[in-house]
């Protein structure tokens, strides 16, 4: 299953929200806030004829939620079987159920974030990002895994323009991969996190390097350095489409990894490499923490996942008009063009 938010470019019911959970069957996008409306009136009527045959309803209905499968899966069987043609054709009132693909802008593939934290799990970044900085990998890294907190008001989507920070000259893009909690729980086990895990997109954790290296001699942050851009997307896969890449660790599956700016490859690596698998990040985010739908984990970039791994931390930096384009596979491509400076 692969899950979306879409932006239609025609005309929608205004008691509907514009960014639109979906789900992608082929090259058609089907909106779950539709889906949902036509499954419950059916449910509804059902409820009526069961109370006037029995005197009460035998029928439960819930609401929707873009990160619960067995929500979604439910919508969807509702209209199993039926073609692309008849899909696209059907209509709700004054909406549409199925949208093609070039009638539709893909937003960000969370929307909106409840939380993101950010962990540092991949060593080979953690061991380059520690010897730009003259020292030795803390001891502590190996002890748990470690995050930050991003903002979560400053989320792109694919094909979105970043805007360039005002305050940088070092713009910097990082390879990553993140998943989207699907159902909440606290103190959640390692082994047992893939419970919680609705999918994993892609993710973008854009970077001020001049603003972050000053901010973290200071020993507090990130913070300016990288607080302006974050982009997901393309889209969410579900865990089922990626069951014959799993390494045994949890949540980690053997995906390549590219990055490519202007076309030219940059940066490769492969989700397997974590040295903290997805379960073990789970499990500290969960410590003594309620986790929550729509919740978004990110993995830290993979080793070489960015221009101050493989520049050796003096650039060339990134530049208005440069299209960076990351690829996981199977996951997509999360493509976005850096605009002009802010002034």
């Amino acid at each position: 299953m692969r899950s979306v938010t879409i932006k239609t470019t025609q005309a929608l019911d205004k008691a509907l929200p514009f960014n639109r959970p979906a789900v992608l069957i082929g090259d058609v996008a089907i909106d779950l806030f539709i889906a949902m409306s036509v499954v419950h009136r059916r449910e509804l009527s059902k409820i009526n004829r069961a109370t006037l045959l029995q005197g009460q309803s035998q029928v439960t209905i819930r609401g929707v939620s873009p990160f619960d499968r067995t929500d979604i899966q439910r919508y969807l069987d509702e209209f199993q079987g039926e073609s692309q043609e008849s899909l696209l054709a059907f209509v709700d009132g004054n909406e549409r159920l199925a949208w093609k693909l070039d009638e539709i802008t893909i937003g960000s593939s969370v929307n909106p974030v409840r939380s993101l934290r950010d962990f540092y799990a991949f060593e080979q970044h953690v061991k380059t990002a520690n010897q730009n900085r003259g020292r030795e990998v803390p001891e502590e890294w190996y002890e748990f895994p470690v995050f930050y907190f991003c903002n979560t008001s400053a989320i792109y989507g694919p094909d979105e323009v970043i805007p360039y920070p005002s305050y940088t000259d070092a713009l910097d893009y990082e390879l990553e991969i993140a998943c989207v909690i699907g159902k909440g729980g606290i103190n959640i086990p390692a082994e047992k996190a893939e419970e919680y895990i609705f999918g994993f997109t892609i993710f973008n954790d854009w970077s001020a390097r001049d603003v972050q290296r000053k901010e973290m001699k200071v020993g507090l942050g990130p913070a300016k350095g990288k607080d302006f851009a974050k982009s997901l997307g393309p889209y969410i896969v579900t865990l089922d489409e990626l069951a014959d890449k799993h390494t045994g660790r949890a949540g980690v599956y053997d995906l390549e990894m590219v990055a490519r700016v202007n076309g030219v490859e940059r940066s490769r690596g492969n989700m397997k490499d974590l040295y903290w698998s997805f379960g073990q990040m789970i499990e500290r985010a969960s410590q003594d923490v309620m986790l929550q739908p729509g919740e978004v984990i990110g993995s830290g970039t993979v080793g070489t996942g960015c221009l101050l791994e493989t520049t050796k931390g003096a650039g060339p930096w990134l530049q208005p008009g440069d299209v960076v384009e990351l690829e996981i596979e199977r996951l997509g491509v999360l493509r976005n063009t850096v605009g002009e400076r802010r002034k």
